[in-house]
């Protein structure tokens, strides 16, 4: 009976340390985001004090400050902090989803079907924002749609689809570049300034589809968190435990793709952020629990650190997707090398 009680003590004990772990951890990234913030809104052409930040934002118009706050920062601001939470959300439901760190959606082809319904919407038909945001939703939860469909088989399987997500980007990659070549000259610097991933030009009018989306869409992915990590030990395990498998999934995979796309249609695809939050944020907090919120906070970590390196660390200024996929792709690498040894790939 001892025996049994301190069984119980100890995993109890365990789950408030986890509690804890994940609390801290959170808490520390949310402050380490707000302090990129800050930065933000502070350098530029003309660093401003933090007295006339705060002057300006809570509405005094200081010459030449209001205009370069209100203006460029703060949109450029909130545009990196709700795309890198949407991008990092997404990127840890899908890796987490499908068991697998490679099925993210920028591997799997979901950010690429985003991007051709935007690029044709920009360089063909030369539509509103709002129609690129619309469009970009329908073009991932296609792809989606269409991966799901040829991945079926007999019966489904996760390595058939991240095959398969490979060979659709790989062939919407191709549709980009051809619309690319075949659109008009004046059309060709905003579609390519657009598929690199910029902040660059970002205004309130274009954020705001893309805030109110993370803002509807992450609390109800943070209610099915549990279900996820019940679908992460496999069907059969989480049908036995409750959980509505293809009601979850399903709910998951359009609440992920929407705002994936709405992100991607604001900032375009920033790269390797998918890929890097959620590895990331499990390293930090632990695989035991929920990590969809810190995995959107180090996707919203890493666009703005790296948006402030593109800007202010070299002679040049870089748009952020360039900087993301210079950290990105030597992880990528490494993590092919080592499933390649583990006999996993």
């Amino acid at each position: 009976m001892n025996i049994q009680y301190n069984t119980v003590n100890v995993i109890k004990e365990g789950m408030r340390q986890r509690k804890r772990r994940w609390l801290f951890v959170t808490l520390l990234l949310l402050g380490l985001a707000l302090l990129l913030c800050c930065v933000m809104l502070l350098l530029g052409n003309t660093i401003y004090p933090v007295n006339v930040v705060f002057r300006s934002l809570i509405g005094e118009e200081i010459e030449g400050a209001h205009f370069a706050i209100h203006t460029i920062r703060l949109p450029r601001m909130i545009a990196g902090v709700f795309a890198g939470f949407a991008f990092g959300v997404a990127g840890y439901i899908f890796q987490t989803m499908l068991r697998n760190p490679l099925a993210n959606p920028n591997i799997l082809g979901i950010t690429s079907g985003s991007s051709v319904a935007a690029v044709f919407c920009i360089t063909v038909l030369q539509t509103s924002n709002t129609i690129v945001s619309v469009a970009a939703v329908i073009g991932g939860l296609i792809t989606v749609i269409v991966m799901y469909l040829l991945s079926r088989g007999r019966s489904f399987s996760i390595g058939r689809l991240i095959i398969i997500g490979i060979g659709m980007q790989a062939m919407l990659d191709a549709v980009i570049s051809y619309m690319i070549l075949k659109s008009s000259q004046q059309d060709i610097a905003g579609a390519l300034r657009w598929l690199s991933g910029s902040l660059n030009g970002s205004n309130m009018g274009e954020v705001f589809p893309l805030t109110l989306a993370v803002l509807v869409f992450t609390p109800i992915l943070l209610v099915l968190g549990k279900q996820l990590n019940m679908l992460e030990l496999g069907d059969q395990m989480a049908k036995s435990l409750g959980v509505a498998t293809d009601k979850a999934r399903m709910i998951l995979i359009i609440g992920s793709v929407c705002v994936l796309a709405i992100a991607t249609a604001t900032t375009g695809p920033i790269a390797f952020v998918s890929f890097l939050a959620g590895p990331i944020a499990n390293r930090l907090v632990g695989v035991s629990t929920s990590n969809i919120l810190p995995a959107g906070l180090v996707g919203a970590i890493l666009v703005l650190f790296a948006d402030i390196i593109g800007q202010f660390a070299f002679e040049y200024r870089f748009p952020v997707g360039v900087i993301t996929g210079v950290l990105g792709a030597p992880y990528l690498l490494y993590l092919l090398i080592r499933m390649n040894q583990k006999g996993e790939i």
